[in-house]
């Protein structure tokens, strides 16, 4: 039987980017379709009851408003698909330096279907970071961040919560206005919107600004003292290793560029920024009483959306008709990236069950402290005396 417990927020963000990664690499509706399928799955089955864990359906609806401003803006800006012509809306002559763009004109089956494949690509990403920020612990990753980005905690902290405070702050607001007679059903909160919307953005901001100012109260992010030369030697560090990383994805990107930039290149840049990290982590002191550490349930769920990342790019990178499929006729799928896309689903049967208020009382006050070493301060006389 497993013991639910909260799974380590890393495992979680390596595998939505994993599904992230796939998601961008692709225009194909089939693999997109199951990779929502597989990040819902997901969600649904490994979320708890937290407040964060509600942002997901948020998340759905930027991703189907995200579909529809791209049909839009096609329209808006025509397009040069031909095709079965839909509509013609009369066309707006610009001048000659905007060459190129057109405002209205004709629009085709074709460009809907383009205009489609290209919003549901974006969409499928936002979802996949969306189920993200649904299941893993904000809080806890903070506390999982190396100690060079100590410093930007705070900033982190207040970028990641604001979307699942809003949703808990718009449940909230939403139960205080029924409490006070206000209109129910669906024609009801579309005219009680605007008096919905101001109160929840003041709340959201409002609860994570404070959990920031706590944090700086207690001293999260603060950097310890060091010297002139471990300064300039930890910022030339992180300038070489961005510079590397930087050249080494243009080389690798380009099959123009030299070969001894590509590769080489890369893994020096990455060597650089790593020993700049350690070097900036060296003047940030904090105490730990319990440190997270992963479990093969852990590595299991991060190494499902690798796989997943890894497996869509090898089958996709030789087929770019089924990568990025036409607008004419039906898009195909062959059964390695299928199968690549359903490793994701893995966390379904991995993942320990995520602790809920029903499960958290008797899974007692901390139910992954068996996977935490044991605090290294001694008990008093006092303690002892207490202990049976």
């Amino acid at each position: 039987m497993r013991v639910p417990r909260e799974l380590h927020p890393v495992a979680w963000w390596v595998w939505a980017i994993g599904l992230a990664v796939v998601a961008s690499i692709t225009t194909n509706p089939i693999l997109l379709g199951l990779l929502l399928g597989v990040a819902t799955l997901v969600v649904l089955t490994c979320r708890g009851d937290q407040p964060w864990s509600r942002s997901f359906r948020l998340y759905v609806w930027i991703g189907v408003l995200t579909i529809v401003i791209r049909i839009v803006f096609r329209v808006l800006l025509g397009g040069d698909v031909p095709g079965h012509l839909l509509f013609d809306l009369p066309s707006i002559p610009l001048p000659a330096w905007a060459a190129g763009i057109s405002l209205f004109g004709p629009f085709t089956r074709e460009e809907l279907v383009a205009a489609f494949y290209e919003g549901l690509r974006l969409a499928t990403v936002l979802i996949c970071i969306g189920a993200a920020n649904a299941l893993a612990n904000p809080k806890r990753l903070m506390k999982s961040l190396p100690p060079a980005l100590y410093e930007i905690g705070t900033t982190m902290v207040v970028a990641i919560t604001i979307v699942p405070q809003l949703v808990d702050s718009a449940r909230r607001v939403r139960a205080a206005q029924q409490l006070r007679g206000a209109e129910r059903g669906r024609l009801g909160r579309l005219r009680g919107l605007r008096r919905i919307l101001v109160p929840v953005l003041e709340d959201a901001f409002e609860r994570a600004l404070a959990l920031a100012a706590g944090m700086d109260a207690r001293g999260y992010g603060r950097a310890g003292p060091a010297t002139r030369n471990q300064r300039r030697l930890t910022g030339a560090l992180m300038l070489g290793g961005l510079c590397g990383i930087c050249t080494g994805v243009y080389a690798v990107l380009d099959q123009t560029a030299p070969r001894l930039l590509a590769g080489p290149m890369l893994a020096a840049g990455c060597a650089a920024a790593v020993l700049g990290f350690v070097s900036a982590g060296r003047r940030v002191g904090r105490t730990r009483y319990r440190a997270a550490r992963w479990a093969w349930p852990e590595y299991a769920v991060a190494a499902s959306g690798l796989v997943a990342a890894v497996t869509c790019w090898i089958a996709l990178a030789d087929q770019p008709a089924m990568a990025h499929p036409g607008v004419i006729g039906l898009p195909s799928v062959t059964l390695a990236a299928v199968v690549g896309v359903l490793v994701g689903v893995l966390p379904v049967w991995v993942a320990p069950p995520p602790l809920t208020t029903a499960n958290r009382r008797g899974a007692g006050p901390r139910a992954d402290a068996r996977l935490d070493p044991k605090p290294t301060e001694r008990p008093t006389v006092r303690q002892k005396a207490r202990t049976p």
